[in-house]
């Protein structure tokens, strides 16, 4: 039968066309792409050595390492299915993740393996001989990742993977409830790498930096698309970014490509002139802004740092995959919108709470179908269907849609504020408050209020050294926008206190529940 090669399959096509190239690298090691081979046999041959069987989940709780990309590629030629597990989740969300995904072997970084313990009774399916910890450690009651992958064989397991077999069960990130089981196919991820290769032009000269938590869907489109195509990635420990150290390992590595979220994007910006000029970054010819909107001075200040960079910016989901691009030459025409459909993705609709598609101009909740939607939420057939119009998905994006077919995010539906019967959308406010020169950062919520139903709060940062407060701000906001849409009330947080998912996006959600309670 013809298909299209998932990740395990073309591993051995790769390390026969690039013998001498690295695959995988990090600060002190470097695999090329025969030994990459050779490692993620042994590993997908060590798995199923514990009596795991085609189908059966591994769950894995990693920050950024060499060891997750081999995961993931050995499972794909094991016919297992891997479950990355967020690594900002505590015990009780990881309890449920791997619980819910009826996981049967768990491998962790050493950093977790005692917070694991703490929860092995409530995961009952996970034997005892089938837990493997990634790092320096002696640990008791663990198999010790390179010596387990070390005795298994290094021959290609004899299993035949359908592309319509699970790959990746990803959770998703929570920010409006209990995380759902993303049930994706290796079929939606070969036609992502392969629409990815027309729309960003990754090929085998690509050296990716993935900065961006393997634990996302983001990093199992755009890290693992590099290693498809025959590139190189070099794995950055995502939990402690550092912008500086990102332009050393630019200039050390010379890394082509790099996908970041806006709030990495504003602390690279923040970087002196002095550190700027220390390091060359000439070699960066592509740069992804995802995961969360990025503002217009964002994006011209992206373009500004890294003179002559490729800018992408693509919107879509953990479900639907990548929806739109918006490529170099649309970022100045087009700011503020998150472009038009990616090659391949087959067809947008823009429909009103009945399901009927609105007018030009209109907002209304962005649907989409192509080759890179899920499957399902596992176990979840109810929110499955609630989330489909026919073969449509939606995200719960409101968006409208330009004269020239341009796509612009308006806000999340579940952050919608109702205030005196008015619809206000908090990214307009958001958008606002942003602008001015004392705000670093800025969420706006709707809390319960006696008399308006909800009242549009802001939830902000100050710039460092910054003493704005909140009478100064709501003076500002006046003429500026309607006064329904101004904030009635203004909270002062620190940057560390704004709660968000690995990606960088705000969690509205837990903004609401915290100082709902308060």
């Amino acid at each position: 039968m013809a298909h299209w090669l998932n990740l395990g399959e073309i591993m051995p096509i790769n390390a026969k066309k690039y013998p001498e190239k690295v695959c995988l690298c990090d600060e002190s090691r470097k695999f090329t792409y025969p030994e990459t081979e050779v490692r993620t046999n042994r590993l997908a041959n060590a798995l199923l050595g514990l009596g795991l069987k085609q189908g059966d989940k591994v769950a894995a709780l990693l920050e950024n390492c060499i060891e997750f990309v081999e995961i993931y590629v050995a499972v794909a030629k094991a016919g297992l299915v891997v479950v990355p597990v967020n690594f900002r989740h505590v015990a009780d969300e990881i309890a449920y993740i791997a619980g819910n995904a009826e996981a049967r072997a768990f491998i962790v970084h050493d950093q977790w393996c005692e917070m694991i313990d703490g929860i092995r009774g409530k995961l009952p399916r996970i034997a005892d001989a089938n837990y493997i910890h990634v790092g320096e450690a002696n640990l008791s009651g663990y198999k010790e990742y390179e010596s387990f992958l070390a005795a298994g064989a290094e021959q290609t397991p004899d299993v035949k993977v359908l592309p319509s077999d699970t790959w990746i069960q990803l959770y998703t990130s929570g920010t409006t409830g209990q995380p759902k089981g993303v049930v994706r196919s290796h079929e939606s991820y070969t036609a992502f790498y392969l629409i990815n290769g027309i729309d960003f032009r990754f090929d085998e000269d690509e050296v990716c930096m993935n900065v961006m938590p393997l634990c996302h869907v983001n990093s199992t489109f755009f890290t693992l698309n590099v290693t498809y195509v025959g590139g190189t990635v070099y794995s950055y420990p995502a939990m402690h970014f550092n912008a500086e150290e990102l332009l050393r390992v630019i200039e050390r590595e010379k890394i082509t490509f790099i996908s970041l979220v806006p709030t990495h994007y504003h602390l690279i910006l923040a970087l002196s002139e002095e550190v700027r000029k220390k390091h060359d970054i000439s070699s960066i010819r592509k740069l992804l802004c995802s995961s969360a909107p990025a503002r217009k001075e964002t994006k011209l200040g992206i373009m500004e740092f890294f003179p002559g960079v490729q800018l992408y910016e693509g919107y879509g989901s953990t479900e639907a995959g990548i929806v739109t691009t918006l490529k170099p030459h649309e970022q100045l025409d087009k700011l503020g919108s998150i472009g038009r459909e990616s090659t391949g993705t087959s067809e947008i609709r823009i429909l009103d709470e009945r399901g009927e598609p609105v007018k030009r101009g209109e907002v209304g909740e962005l649907y989409s179908r192509g080759p890179m939607l899920f499957d399902e939420y596992y176990k979840m057939p109810a929110k499955t269907a609630a989330s489909h119009v026919g073969e449509y998905f939606t995200a719960g994006d409101m968006a409208y849609e330009d004269e020239q077919g341009y796509y612009y995010l308006v806000d999340r539906k579940d952050n919608m504020i109702i205030t005196g019967g008015e619809k206000v959308f908090p990214s307009e406010v958001e958008t606002l408050l942003a602008s001015h020169p004392d705000v670093f950062d800025v969420a706006c919520i709707g809390l319960p209020d006696a008399k308006w139903g909800e009242v549009v709060t802001a939830v902000v940062v100050r710039k460092q050294g910054q003493e704005l407060d909140e009478a100064t701000l709501g003076e500002w906001c006046k003429d500026k926008i309607a006064g329904y849409k101004r904030p009635r009330k203004i909270v002062f947080i620190t940057s560390d206190e704004m709660p968000r998912t690995a990606t960088g996006k705000i969690l509205h959600r837990k903004l609401r529940e915290k100082l709902g309670q308060e």
